[in-house]
């Protein structure tokens, strides 16, 4: 552990600062940051109802095959993501923070639900002597967290966020937090997803949230539900001071975010995106930023055509007209649900690091009367500066965190 630190540097209203020193990526974009990037670039993705992970081996990130097929997908992939966020970081050793100061925020949305849905077949035909023991581990919405904090041994806050679509934003700023206000010294955080089975799918179509075409064209005109997507997500964040003094390379930083509620409908945004111009403006005022600051929007953008109009209208409420570029990242990725968030903060700090803003695949143009700057066609140069990634979920929740390139 690193001893005699010097003072630390503070952010707004004197909090401690937060750097993000690892970054790990599991998505059907690309297995890797790096492959997630290129996917990033590429065309979109189309022809049915959910994108997902071809030919997944999950053996190089377990001891053996036997423990491996005791953990469900969305666990594995959250293993696999956190394998490169750690390794990016230097390892805990390196990162030298006290195990009982190293937290793991975690979030998805339904967790285990393909082992769920394979034992209730199982009990069906062969009955409840058939089902697994390993059911409950598998399924259990904080599994994937807990195989984290086990997998590194991290015996500070141990805790999984489940606000649906909104989780990964919520998790990231929640982890960020506690390492603000000096609960903790480093955090494991993201997300990890991987719902598209049978039963999923058939309530999600029926509900006339995915699209008929198979498609996803976020803010398009012709846009017409969400593709399932899968995946995980994993972000290392250490107190700044700290990270600087162990020499650690620092991708960016994690100024602020916020979290509130549109207390309006279990599925529907609020007209006109009032809760999303709320949290947004928060998450503005924690960072210590204006609205002008803001060099960068990535956006929920589902492709269902309530959720765009009214983040559409939000965006161009905070920042302007057309006035910030705007991106979504789900024509390449589908949508992964309580792993948004944290695939699309992986996206921003990629972005910052490349220094190009990916296109929004599938889309040509924004739908008339959207008053925004959205990136189509090819990636976009643009000069890193503070940016901002927004997800929304069932139950009204909103999420939004700011990331900045380091300085």
């Amino acid at each position: 552990m690193t001893a005699d630190i010097a003072p630390m540097p503070l952010g707004p209203a004197g909090l401690r600062r937060v750097a993000i020193t690892g970054l790990g990526v599991v998505a059907p974009a690309g297995i890797g940051k790096q492959g997630f990037w290129a996917g990033l670039l590429g065309p979109g993705a189309s022809g049915g109802r959910s994108i997902e992970i071809d030919d997944w081996d999950p053996s190089p990130y377990f001891e053996n095959a036997k423990a491996s097929r005791r953990s469900d997908r969305v666990e594995q992939f959250s293993l696999a993501a956190a394998s490169e966020a750690f390794e990016q970081a230097g390892g805990v050793d390196a990162i030298g923070v006290d195990a009982s100061r190293f937290g793991t925020i975690f979030a998805t949305g339904v967790g285990g639900l393909h082992t769920l849905e394979e034992q209730i077949q199982i009990r069906i035909e062969k009955g409840e002597r058939r089902v697994s023991p390993f059911l409950v581990p598998m399924m259990m919405t904080n599994a994937a967290g807990a195989a984290i904090s086990m997998r590194y041994g991290l015996q500070g806050p141990n805790e999984t966020i489940t606000t649906a679509c909104a989780a990964g934003s919520h998790a990231i700023n929640y982890a960020a937090r506690l390492i603000k206000w000096g609960i903790v010294d480093a955090v494991a955080t993201g997300g990890s997803e991987s719902a598209a089975t049978l039963t999923a799918l058939a309530g999600f179509g029926n509900m006339t949230a995915l699209s008929t075409s198979g498609v996803s064209q976020p803010f398009a005109s012709g846009r017409d539900g969400f593709v399932m997507g899968e995946g995980s997500a994993v972000l290392i964040l250490e107190e700044w001071s700290r990270a600087e003094a162990r020499g650690a390379h620092i991708l960016g930083e994690l100024l602020g975010g916020a979290s509130n509620a549109d207390a309006h409908h279990i599925t529907a945004p609020s007209p006109g995106g009032v809760g999303a111009i709320a949290c947004m403006r928060a998450a503005l005022a924690e960072s210590g930023l204006e609205a002008s600051d803001i060099k960068q929007v990535n956006a929920h953008g589902t492709s269902t055509p309530l959720n765009d109009a009214a983040e559409a209208d939000a965006i161009a409420a905070v920042f302007g007209p057309s006035a910030v570029p705007v991106v979504s990242t789900k024509g390449v990725t589908g949508h992964a649900l309580g792993a948004a968030g944290a695939l699309e903060a992986a996206a921003l700090v990629l972005s910052i690091e490349h220094e190009l803003i990916p296109p929004t695949a599938n889309t040509v143009e924004a739908d008339e009367g959207m008053d925004i700057d959205l990136v189509v066609g090819e990636a976009r140069a643009w000069s890193p500066g503070p940016a901002i990634s927004n997800n929304f979920g069932f139950g009204g929740h909103n999420g939004s965190v700011v990331i900045a390139p380091a300085s």
